[in-house]
């Protein structure tokens, strides 16, 4: 009984949510009323069909014939497969309006949705939720909307005339209703629930085809083909299964009600036959009994289709409003950044990502304005958590992050990060243009001389005027049809144009050749000039001029101050700067031609090997 209760309240629910869903999606409610009152009359006209069918069987003769009313009927006809057509359409477009208002408000929140959800969420769910979902919705309006409420007319119609024609066959023909209906009931709740096991596993399998087919590099440099297949194939086999037990059902269901249906017909044959040879109805009457009972038992298949969808946008329904109410950032709320070029201060930080699992644990230290601060540790130690941390992806469990005397989190997030260029390791790019590349983000216009410029300052003027299109350039997707130090040089342009105050560097060399890691690390220069700089890296070259580097070992800071000073008394730094040193004097060594190339000639490689000794 509770069992019940409980189903019963949560259907209301997901009706409850679905009419939230649609109302908020903002539908076209005249034209959803015109389609409506459209299919209604087409109905009603069907409705008269039958009786005029009646009146023709009692008293056929080419004489009893009223062309005035065959007319009549004929215009009648023919208006009413007009407005059934026009309904179609206007129900369509109010069902591909429905599901474009529920898409933009997806597509909307997605871009406000924290960091975090991301982390928790797997993309092809994501992308799921916007696509298969949507469709749900759409063909439950487009589709079977109008058939569910014009069946109900032509249900209830048909009923009022056969009670008015011959109670008594109407009442044989009703004992059979309720039998029909414990058949179905079970069948359709079933069906609701391989809806959704297949709806989350169409997620799950489009999640595979995502990481795969976005990753196939990866995938054929490791010979993973067999291993990915073999997952792939397991999602099919999955979707096949549910497949399988939704046709198991609908198999069940279509012999059922025809086997229902039949019965009903020959048993109201046989006794109104009888009733006919004593009598009491004319064949007419019968004709148009029977024309009736059709046009009950076909909109039955339309309200039984429609449940049945109804199901499954009940599913989608679910799924969708827990994105919608999931909770977003404001990138709006909060005050300006008027002076960013003041010191950051982290005091007594924790941050982690799991309950009980910090990854930075009572952090505390000082970015002075316009000085470069480095941050130096073993992997794991939590220096790309810190780099997130002031980005505001995430916000400390303890302490806090202040720009001056102002935590950073009383900013809007859009002033906040308007401040901060970012140079990660990766270096992402989008499939377009180089120019799309470096003006991506940036609300106001760029000149073509402002984009020469910054690239000359990233050197990466060189190899983009040697393309055949030049800034035109397609990059493919990711930035593929570029090497890692053209991307580099790319997002430190990219951060040039942004010309933010607050800079943060994520072992933006760390991938590179030594070749391109010289050229880089003069584009760095240029940047950092003038700007507060948080750096992380594992090469010495790229912090040993630090104001100040931080030593982070699981999360705690173990050691701070300059190179020199942290040489002589902080162990593990003098270990990684040991380790470290080869490897920069070789880089010094093949510094002079490429140098010399990028236009410094070799005083700036011996400047570097001074650097580094």
């Amino acid at each position: 009984m509770r069992e019940a209760r409980n189903a019963a309240a949560q259907g209301a629910g997901n009706w409850r949510g679905f009419f939230r869903l649609i109302l908020q999606a903002e539908p076209p409610k005249l034209l959803l009323s015109i389609a409506l009152g459209l299919s209604i009359m087409s109905t009603l006209v069907s409705l008269v069909i039958p009786l005029f069918t009646k009146n023709v069987v009692d008293s056929f003769s080419i004489d009893a014939l009223n062309w005035m009313q065959i007319g009549g009927m004929a215009v009648a006809f023919v208006g009413s497969a007009v407005a059934s057509g026009v309904s179609v359409y206007l129900l369509n477009y109010a069902g591909q309006k429905v599901v474009a208002g529920i898409r933009d408000r997806l597509w909307k929140k997605l871009l406000v949705l924290p960091v975090g959800y991301y982390d928790n969420h797997q993309t092809g769910d994501t992308i799921s939720r916007m696509t298969n979902d949507t469709a749900v919705i759409k063909g439950l309006i487009a589709e079977h909307t109008s058939g569910f409420v014009t069946g109900l007319i032509s249900i209830v119609g048909s009923i009022v005339v056969l009670l008015y024609m011959d109670w008594k066959m109407t009442l044989i023909m009703f004992s059979v209703f309720p039998i029909a209906f414990l058949i179905l009931f079970p069948l359709g709740r079933q069906m609701f629930k391989i809806s959704k096991g297949m709806q989350a596993e169409t997620a799950s399998f489009t999640s595979v085809l995502n990481r795969v087919l976005s990753e196939i590099r990866l995938v054929k440099a490791a010979n993973a083909e067999p291993v990915e297949y073999k997952e792939g194939s397991s999602g099919i086999q999955k979707l096949f299964q549910f497949g399988l037990r939704e046709g198991k059902i609908q198999a069940l269901m279509a012999p059922l009600v025809t086997f229902v249906m039949l019965m009903l017909f020959v048993v109201l044959f046989g006794y109104g036959g009888m009733r006919v040879a004593s009598g009491a109805i004319s064949a007419g009457q019968l004709v148009a009994f029977m024309l009736y009972l059709f046009q009950i038992v076909m909109p039955i298949t339309q309200i039984t289709q429609f449940f049945n969808q109804a199901q499954k946008a009940m599913g989608a329904t679910d799924t969708i409003l827990k994105v919608l109410d999931y909770e977003e950032e404001n990138p709006y709320a909060g005050a300006n950044v008027t002076n960013a070029s003041q010191s950051i201060r982290f005091d007594g930080v924790t941050y982690g990502y799991k309950e009980g699992e910090s990854v930075l644990k009572d952090v505390s230290f000082t970015m002075e304005a316009g000085k470069v601060t480095a941050i130096v540790g073993p992997s794991g130690s939590g220096k790309t958590t810190t780099f997130s941390l002031l980005e505001r992806f995430y916000s400390p469990q303890a302490g806090s992050i202040t720009l001056g005397a102002d935590a950073i989190d009383r900013f809007s997030l859009v002033s906040w990060r308007s401040q901060i260029g970012y140079v990660s390791q990766e270096s992402p790019l989008i499939a377009g243009t180089i120019r799309d590349n470096l003006c991506y983000g940036l609300q106001r216009e760029v000149t073509l001389e402002e984009i020469k410029q910054a690239s000359q300052m990233a050197y990466a003027d060189a190899f983009i005027e040697e393309l055949p299109q030049q800034y035109d350039t397609e990059v493919g997707e990711r930035g593929i049809k570029l090497s890692g130090g053209q991307r580099q040089r790319i997002a430190i342009a990219r951060a040039l144009l942004r010309d933010p105050k607050i800079l943060m560097l994520d072992e933006a060399t760390s991938s590179l050749d030594s070749k391109s890691e010289v050229v880089v690390q003069q584009a760095l220069q240029n940047l950092m000039q003038g700007r507060t700089t948080l750096v992380i890296a594992h090469r010495l070259s790229t912090v040993v001029d630090a104001d100040q580097i931080i030593f982070l070992d699981k999360g705690v800071v173990t050691g701070s101050g300059t190179h020199q000073e942290l040489l002589e008394t902080h162990e593990m730094y003098r270990e990684f700067a040991t380790q470290q040193l080869q490897i920069q004097e070789q880089l010094a060594a093949d510094a002079s031609p490429v140098l010399a190339e990028a236009g410094k000639g070799p005083a700036a490689a011996g400047s570097l090997q001074r650097e580094i000794h």
